[in-house]
Parts: C-alpha cells; sequence; structure tokens
C-alpha cells in the first residue's frame, strides 16, 4: 500500500513542479518590466526638476553661500617698492637739434609756409617742394604780382600741397565756375583730400581755400617789353644810358641764328604770353654770343629790369636782347659778327640767379626763340 501511494504522490509531485518551471518565465518578465517603468520614470521626474530650476533659477546652494557669508582678506601693510633712479639718462628718448626742416617723401595735402632767405630763388624754391615755379606765383599773388624777380628775405610764401591753382575762395563762386576758370573738371576739386567734401553731396560751406589740381591761368608779363621803333628797335627813350642817338647798319644779318650761350638747356622759364623770352643755362662770366650779324643799338644798364643790356639790330626786321649780363663788351653803332663775344653771363637787373634772358623780335613783335634756333 505504502509503494503505490508513493506511486500515486510521485506523478501528482512531478506535475506540480511542471507547473512551476511553466510559470517561472512570465513572472520574471513582469518583474523586469516593472523595474524599467521606474526607472523611467524617475528619470522623467527628475528632468522636469531641472527644467522647473532653470525656469525659475533655482539654485540649491543658494541658501548655503548665504550661510557661508563674504570671505574676510586679512588686512596687509603696504609693500615698500624702490625709487626710480632719475641720474641715468636714457639717451633713446634724447631729441637731437636739426634747426633744417626734412620734407617728407610722398604727396601733401594741405599747404605750407616757407621763409624766403638770402638768395632763394623762385625755381630754387619750387625744385625744393617738386612743383613748378607757376604753382608758387599762382599762390602768391597778393605778394608777388606774377613777378617771380621780385623775392625779399623774410618774406613767407603760401606753398600749395601739388601743382595747380591754390584759391581763395569768394562770395558767389561755385564750383562749377571755379572749374571752368581754372580748366579743370569739378570732380577734381572735389577728391582733393584737404578740400574735405563728401563726393556724393559736395557742399562749399565754410571753405576759405580750395585747392585746384592741375588748375592754370594767364600769368601777367613782368617785365617791360623794349619798345620798337622803325630801324632800331631800342632807342634812346629805353630808360637808362645805354641807348644809341643814331643807328648805321654796319652788317646785315643772315636771317638765322646761333645760340648765344655755350649751354642750350633752360634754366628758368620758357617762353610763353608771360614771358616774352626764353632764359639759358649761363654762369656768371660765361659768354655770351650774338645770334647773328649785326648792329649794336643798345649797350648798357637799363632801368626797366634788364639790368646789364645788350640789343643787337639785324637790319632785316630780326633783333635780339641779351639781358642781366655781369659785363658787356661792346658799345653803340659797333658791327658784330655772329657768334661773336659780346659780354658775359650775370645776374644784374631783376634777376633770379645766373643765366641769360635771350629775346627774339620780328618788326616789332615777339618770336619765340626756339623758333629760330630749334631745339
Amino acid at each position: 500500500m505504502v509503494k503505490k501511494k508513493e506511486a500515486v504522490e510521485a506523478p501528482v509531485a512531478a506535475e506540480h513542479e511542471k507547473n512551476i518551471t511553466a510559470e517561472t518565465p512570465v513572472q520574471a518578465k513582469k518583474a523586469a518590466i516593472s523595474g524599467a517603468n521606474i526607472l523611467a520614470w524617475g528619470g522623467t521626474l527628475l528632468l522636469v526638476a531641472v527644467l522647473l530650476a532653470v525656469l525659475f533659477q533655482f539654485n540649491p546652494l543658494e541658501k548655503f553661500n548665504q550661510r557661508a557669508g563674504p570671505v574676510q582678506v586679512a588686512e596687509t601693510s603696504p609693500i615698500d617698492l624702490p625709487e626710480i633712479s632719475r641720474s641715468r639718462v636714457d639717451y633713446a628718448l634724447v631729441r637731437a637739434v636739426k634747426p633744417v626742416t626734412e620734407i617728407p617723401e610722398g604727396t601733401r595735402h594741405f599747404a605750407i609756409k616757407h621763409t624766403v632767405e638770402e638768395g632763394d630763388t623762385i625755381f630754387g624754391i619750387a625744385g625744393k617742394y617738386n612743383l613748378e615755379a607757376e604753382s608758387i606765383l599762382y599762390a602768391n599773388y597778393d605778394l608777388l604780382n606774377d613777378d617771380p624777380t621780385f623775392l625779399s628775405p623774410g618774406w613767407r610764401l603760401t606753398i600749395p600741397p601739388t601743382d595747380g591753382v591754390y584759391y581763395k575762395w569768394k562770395e558767389g563762386d561755385s564750383l562749377e565756375k571755379v572749374a571752368e576758370k581754372y580748366y579743370v573738371n569739378v570732380a577734381d576739386i572735389i577728391r582733393w583730400p584737404s578740400n574735405h567734401m563728401d563726393v556724393t553731396m559736395p557742399s562749399t560751406d565754410g571753405l576759405e581755400y580750395v585747392m585746384i589740381p592741375g588748375g592754370y591761368r594767364e600769368i601777367k608779363s613782368w617785365i617791360v617789353p623794349i619798345p620798337y621803333s622803325s630801324g632800331s628797335g631800342a632807342t634812346r627813350e629805353i630808360a637808362g644810358p645805354g641807348g644809341c642817338a643814331s643807328t648805321n647798319y654796319a652788317y646785315v644779318g643772315s636771317g638765322s641764328f646761333v645760340y648765344p650761350t655755350n649751354q642750350t638747356s633752360l634754366s628758368g622759364f620758357d617762353f610763353s604770353s608771360y614771358h616774352l623770352a626764353i632764359d639759358l643755362s649761363a654762369w656768371t662770366g660765361d659768354p655770351v654770343f650774338a645770334a647773328d650779324y649785326g648792329t649794336i643799338v643798345y649797350a648798357g644798364w637799363n632801368d626797366s629790369g634788364y639790368g646789364n643790356l645788350v640789343v643787337i639790330d639785324h637790319g632785316n626786321g630780326y633783333e635780339t636782347v641779351y639781358a642781366h649780363l655781369s659785363q658787356i663788351y661792346v658799345s653803340c653803332g659797333q658791327g658784330v659778327y655772329q657768334g661773336a663775344v659780346i659780354g658775359a653771363a650775370g645776374n644784374t637787373g631783376r634777376s633770379y640767379g645766373s643765366h641769360l634772358h635771350f629775346e627774339v623780335r620780328l618788326n616789332g613783335g615777339f618770336v619765340n626763340p626756339w623758333s629760330v634756333l630749334g631745339y
């Protein structure tokens, strides 16, 4: 009986064990799902708490910081620094005195002043500032009256920043009128930096001076021309003792001319409507030659600015003028041949340095000497 009972209980136990084994994976799966849900909800609540803290600027350490209070720093006595010794000179900071003003390279955009010194000439000053002599005459008309020979030590000349006309603005002026007067475009005036004009909306309000780059005008002649009379072209009517009372033609010119100086280069003003001659290079004492055959009709001092002057009448309508001589080697009525030495170059009269002022006239009118000399 016992064995039969055990035999009956054994299948029951096995069936119970089988049921337990079959239920275990389901229960484990449910347990895992419950744990994952708890973690997900916990993470969500933490994220919400952080967002709320950021939104309301909540600082959990704020109370701790308030309780801690400010940090107390112990007071210390000031530290004594060593004194700077002034006994030693820093020679790198010592400025050497240089009485001569150095002109910086590059383009200036504003006018400056030049004080005339003994020996200064318009051409020398112009060369120093890399300008044309005419630009300095334009800027100083009130002082020089277009005469480059009239300089006096101590005068203060206005030196424009570039070649052109440095113009004093007047009431009633306009950019268009001024540009037309000095042969430039309005844009040339507007774009010059020192004129301080807005390119889009140019205004002349408050202008005192304006630079007109490239502008020009006619310059008034500063030497009194020698009057012409039939047969001579230079007579006693000329101021000074050098005029000849009468003329007997000794030679008649060939109509062709040679250079009156050894050098053939220009040393000053060229021929123009305001300078009816050419200024040829010559040192004081250099020989001056008769440009063609002719007769001396003036030999001596002249008060109209030429200084020592010789005039040759060539008897064919031409006459030549030689001014600012240091020496005169001929006399009134003397006949000279082409190339004869008639004097020595110099710097007499209203001159700006040693050179030969040479004029050629034809029937009373001035002609360009280059046209008969050639280049």
